[in-house]
């Protein structure tokens, strides 16, 4: 079966110079119509690619997010260790140890000895929960590096206690000798 131009061709109602010159038009628009589509196919990859990109950079964000949340449940497991582990007895006693939780007086009841080792700044008071615990002023300061807030009193941080022990300390300046017997 012929084309339709080569029929034209036969029945002598085109010539051989208009038959080229449609070839060369449709072989134009042909390519016209292939570029176009190229053109639209590259935009529709690029669009992909930012799509693919735009989600990439959410769920980085997202898991950013996710390992914050896990390394502070974390840090909050550490410190309740801590307190659980390091937390000393209050003893049966009637002394009140009064100390400020966010502007509100607070007071615990502990033995006299323990009262001693918290003015002494040996025992710091810390909020486990809804409750308050005693513990080493050393671990207080490895739960401050984590949370500063939970630790409540300590009392080496007072200033009354700092000029105290700067009082105590006037004789340092004074050598003992070594021959010195009693």
């Amino acid at each position: 079966m012929a084309s339709l131009q080569d029929q034209l061709l036969k029945a002598g109602l085109a010539d051989k110079s208009k038959a080229k010159q449609a070839r060369a038009d449709k072989r134009k628009k042909q390519k016209l119509k292939n570029k176009g589509t190229a053109v639209g196919e590259d935009e529709n990859k690029l669009a992909a690619q930012q799509a693919a990109e735009a989600k990439k950079q959410r769920d980085r964000e997202l898991n950013q997010q996710r390992q914050a949340e896990l390394e502070k449940k974390a840090v909050v497991a550490q410190i309740r260790q801590l307190i659980t582990v390091n937390q000393q007895p209050k003893g049966n006693g009637d002394t009140v140890l009064n100390f400020t939780d966010n502007n509100v007086v607070k007071r615990m009841y502990v033995s006299d000895a323990v009262h001693k080792l918290v003015v002494d700044a040996r025992l710091a008071v810390v909020r486990l929960d809804d409750d308050y615990a005693l513990i080493p002023t050393p671990v207080a300061d490895k739960i401050a590096e984590r949370d500063a807030n939970v630790v409540i009193y300590r009392a080496d941080l007072r200033e009354e206690n700092k000029q105290k022990s700067a009082e105590d300390d006037w004789y340092a300046e004074y050598e003992i000798p070594d021959d010195l017997t009693w």
